[in-house]
């Protein structure tokens, strides 16, 4: 099955998407990912759009592949001067599978744009196992997630 989330986000905000099953026995994990902003070809903005594991305390434009909280990035870049726009993304990291909330971020650097997103969510069943492990790690990285 697939589940779909779509939103708008301002610049410097952070969504929760909520996931989280009391037993946590359906998992997920990220097929598709889309951004767009909500005023596109009308000015200059530089946009990352990130989706993590938990929650962030702070929004950057910094992406690094090395955060394990991190489960897809994409940039879009829309200037006056045509040379300089740019699409790049997105970059999903299908492999992980999660069954927690997740974070939804947007970092714009040059202005302050207003980006929608776009994300599509197959759902897996865990095993009593598989459950256990995705929550406890969790848990690990996220304190909050207990709480």
């Amino acid at each position: 099955m697939i589940k779909t989330f779509r939103g708008i986000l301002a610049d410097g905000a952070q969504e929760r998407i909520r996931l989280s099953t009391k037993q946590g026995k359906v998992g997920y994990r990220i097929i598709k990912f889309q951004i767009i902003s909500n005023t596109p070809g009308s000015g200059n903005h530089e946009s990352v759009v990130k989706v993590f594991k938990i929650l962030q305390t702070s929004i950057t434009g910094t992406v690094d592949f090395s955060d394990g909280n991190l489960l897809a990035a994409s940039y879009q870049s829309d200037q006056d001067n045509p040379q300089y726009t740019g699409y790049l993304g997105p970059i999903i990291f299908d492999r992980e599978i999660f069954n927690q909330d997740i974070y939804v971020t947007n970092f714009d650097a040059d202005s302050a744009v207003v980006m929608n997103y776009y994300i599509e969510l197959e759902t897996i069943t865990l095993t009593d196992n598989a459950a256990a492990v995705s929550t406890l790690r969790d848990i690990r990285l996220n304190p909050q997630v207990g709480a």
